[in-house]
């Protein structure tokens, strides 16, 4: 029985058949019994169910950030997937203790980079490239893999900022190894003016390069990973929009294929696209692409404005949206109890590899 099935099976029967109201009500109660000792970050994408018990919502990384800014919590009980709360435990005090309501919350794209794929990878690619890579991953990676681009002088990049880092990044190397996510590898450094031409994908399955292009010199080496669910928007979707409602602005998110994002009226992370809406004009349309809790949280927020997924049949992240009201409570409870449960704990020397390519993002920014 592997971790995530014995997270399943610790879940007792009777939270499953409470009403959400019963729910509701113990967690209020849970939340105000711990008081200062508890902390819960909730990330964009978390249900509604759950982020109204949030004490903050944000990205990823700046969930972590706060976190580790709130010393004095005992627990941070973190909504939202594995590797973040891999990297609150990274950048929070030892004495503090995080917590993943229910182990099965993960992301598919951070999983489709592993330790021993990439240092077969990095292997094969020093056998052809030399000393010529340096290698940076997106925050939406394990802490083994963080540790990895710490380990060989490389940093994290979120959405936001990863347009800087690879502009620092190539001032250091002739070539970046983008982790895990190709899309916004390749988006980010086709805006630095990188042709698709001089950008190759690395098969982890296969273990061998692709579509290298004969006539040009690879400068952007992309893992084969990407977003399950920005995957889904598909150019017929802006297609049909152009066609049916021209005046409906486009915003994705840069996870999405390069032709999505080049057709989009703009892209940006999530942090963007929520100060997009925020900032729109009344009246005006849009359309986004990005993940579905999200888009119907600004839909019920921003009444005013006529807002619509890119992709109308999109379904919530499946492994994003795994923490619901039975598994958060039972949390809550059994941190009352004395007995928390689910607790992430990485391992220290990964830890400290994976601070350095954290702080290196940091520093440069």
């Amino acid at each position: 029985m592997d971790i995530f099935e014995q997270a399943q099976t610790m879940l007792p029967a009777h939270y499953k058949q409470m009403s959400d109201e019963e729910l509701i009500a113990r967690a209020h109660k849970r939340k105000h019994e711990l008081g200062p000792d508890l902390f819960i970050p909730g990330h964009h994408y978390q249900k509604d169910e759950v982020i109204q018990f949030a004490d903050v919502t944000g990205d990823s990384l700046q969930l972590a950030k706060v976190s580790a800014t709130n010393p004095h919590a005992k627990y941070i009980v973190f909504c939202g997937v594995h590797f973040m709360a891999e990297t609150a435990d990274i950048l929070t005090n030892e004495d503090q203790t995080v917590i993943l309501p229910d182990m099965r919350a993960g992301c598919s794209m951070a999983d489709m980079a592993t330790r021993q794929q990439t240092e077969i990878a990095w292997a094969k690619l020093a056998e052809q490239f030399g000393d010529s890579i340096i290698p940076i991953t997106y925050v939406n990676s394990s802490a083994e893999i963080k540790a990895f681009v710490g380990r060989h002088g490389g940093a994290t990049v979120t959405s936001s900022n990863a347009k800087e880092m690879l502009q620092r990044a190539f001032a250091q190397k002739k070539r970046i190894l983008f982790l895990p996510d190709q899309h916004l590898g390749r988006n980010t450094a086709y805006q630095l003016g990188v042709n698709l031409e001089e950008m190759v994908v690395w098969n982890q399955k296969t273990e061998q390069l692709e579509n290298m292009h004969p006539m040009k010199e690879a400068k952007m080496i992309l893992w084969k990973g990407h977003c399950s669910v920005h995957e889904k928007f598909r150019l017929e979707h802006i297609e049909q929009i152009r066609k049916e409602e021209p005046d409906r602005r486009i915003i994705v998110h840069p996870e999405c294929t390069w032709e999505v994002t080049t057709a989009a009226d703009d892209a940006g992370s999530t942090k963007y696209i929520i100060e997009q809406i925020e900032a729109a004009p009344r009246g005006s349309k849009w359309a986004i692409g990005t993940e579905m809790n999200l888009v119907k949280r600004l839909i019920n927020n921003n009444p005013h404005l006529s807002i619509q997924s890119l992709n109308p049949d999109l379904c919530p992240c499946l492994t994003m949206n795994r923490i619901d009201l039975p598994h958060f409570v039972w949390t809550l409870d059994v941190i009352a109890s004395g007995t928390p449960q689910n607790v992430i704990r990485v391992e220290p020397d990964v830890a400290r590899e994976a601070q350095l390519a954290i702080e290196r993002m940091f520093l440069s920014l």
